[in-house]
């Protein structure tokens, strides 16, 4: 008999079933899993999922496009040439109210002067991740309990399940997930996304992109900590989030989100 990987065999079972088979999954499958029993290096029973309940903030008012938090994505995260875990938009509008929207390379490398046709009455920038949902479509439609929500808030995805089916990037609404088929690399066919940093949150650090921001434009909040200020911030300040009529109940929350932004 043929030797067949857990993953061949659960993409063969998944397409004879027609996407039906499901599977649980325990624990935090960034860096680790349940069946290695460690996330981050960091053995599972030492971590406390019921203390923390992770959240994240942008403030639009203070973003400059410099693409440094896109850097220190893909740096921490060895996201491959092509794509991006995290990106930001710039929004021009127009006198006549026409608007533009780019985002070159993720603006990985920041943003050259648009040189346009219209007369631009408002720019802004617009970071956007993973909003790691508190209903999120991606965990609904994964055929084999790849892609889960761990019980402090974030969604991942376990490498150990993903048989690389799609039907969670054409389910988000954000555009947060990709899947390569480079075969080159390590990742091919499992689905990448924003991950918060897990494997950093579990030993007290912030992510990668918080960490870089040289204006404070990002911010991570833990809501279960009555003395975060950046969770005070979500609390008492009018915030707002992508695409609130979708219910999937957004946990990526903005300052001054602009009615344009999608």
């Amino acid at each position: 008999m043929n030797n067949v990987s857990r993953r061949d065999f659960l993409r063969k079972a998944a397409l004879v079933s027609g996407g039906c088979v499901t599977f649980l999954v325990l624990g935090p499958g960034e860096k680790g899993s349940a069946s290695t029993g460690t996330i981050g290096g960091v053995p599972l029973e030492d971590y406390n999922w019921n203390e923390h309940r992770w959240a994240y903030l942008v403030d639009t008012t203070r973003c400059i496009g410099c693409g440094m938090c896109v850097k220190g994505c893909k740096e921490e995260n060895l996201v491959p040439d092509g794509y991006v875990r995290t990106w930001v938009e710039r929004y021009e509008i127009g006198e006549e109210g026409e608007g533009e929207v780019d985002s070159p390379d993720g603006a990985l490398y920041g943003f050259q002067e648009n040189v346009g046709h219209m007369k631009v009455a408002k720019s802004f920038f617009v970071p956007k991740i993973c909003n790691h949902c508190e209903k999120p479509p991606c965990v609904q439609v994964c055929p084999v309990g790849a892609t889960y929500r761990t019980r402090d808030g974030v969604v991942l995805v376990d490498s150990n399940y993903c048989v690389g089916c799609g039907y969670c990037v054409q389910a988000c609404p954000y555009g947060a997930r990709f899947i390569t088929h480079d075969r080159s690399l390590s990742i091919a066919g499992i689905a990448q996304k924003c991950t918060l940093c897990y494997h950093r949150l579990v030993k007290g650090r912030t992510t990668a992109c918080v960490e870089a921001c040289p204006v404070g434009a990002r911010q991570l909040a833990d809501m279960r900590d009555t003395f975060d200020p950046v969770r005070k911030r979500i609390l008492t300040e009018r915030v707002g989030v992508l695409q609130p009529e979708l219910l999937t109940e957004p946990q990526c929350f903005y300052i001054a989100l602009d009615k344009e932004v999608r």
